[in-house]
């Protein structure tokens, strides 16, 4: 064998040993200015984590809006964004959030609160909303909330208590209508516990 082909086996050799990044979603941009590439959000409380979130949840989560399911009553940005997407954007985009690994803030907690907030969870939230790493998750009926940002969470219970974002359940309604006074940062904290 002469040595310009065995250089050239090595070379294709190397670059097959480290794959191709996977090309970002044409429509990536529309997106990232609110959850920025990485799925952790930009700061601002009607922002969740969509990183690692399962695909099926993000596409649900998507057509809710683009089909007019869930208004967008304060925040007119993200029923826009998805109106605009193909069943084919869409789908790719669930698919690259949902590849990324799952992003936590990390952020400080209460522990007295975070113990009554899992009895809450477990009273209330626990037959829809299962941890992001239980091998059920897809098929859950709600995404996971177990590691989301506390404003976020602050932000949607609020929304949904005050009218301002529809359930897509009648199950989601009944649950919120039932958390009594306190429940809700409780349950804040036992979401960023984990």
């Amino acid at each position: 064998m002469h040595m310009k082909s065995s250089g050239k086996l090595a070379l294709l050799a190397l670059f097959l040993a480290f794959p191709v990044a996977a090309e970002l979603p044409a429509r990536l941009n529309l997106c990232k200015a609110c959850h920025d590439e990485d799925g952790s959000g930009v700061g601002r409380a009607f922002v969740p984590i969509i990183a690692g979130m399962p695909v099926a949840h993000v596409e649900e989560a998507l057509y809710a809006y683009k089909d007019g399911a869930r208004q967008c009553v304060q925040v007119p940005l993200m029923c826009e964004t998805a109106a605009s997407l193909s069943d084919e954007e869409i789908t790719e985009l669930a698919e690259y959030y949902g590849a990324l690994q799952r992003y936590s803030h990390a952020t400080t907690f209460q522990e007295k609160l975070a113990v009554a907030g899992e009895q809450v969870h477990q009273r209330l939230c626990a037959r829809c909303h299962f941890p992001p790493d239980d091998p059920d998750v897809a098929e859950a009926l709600g995404p996971p909330l177990h590691g989301q940002r506390a404003d976020y969470l602050k932000y949607a219970l609020a929304s949904y208590l005050n009218g301002n974002r529809e359930n897509l359940l009648p199950e989601m309604e009944e649950k919120v209508n039932e958390l009594r006074h306190g429940e809700i940062e409780a349950l804040v904290n036992f979401y960023v516990s984990y």
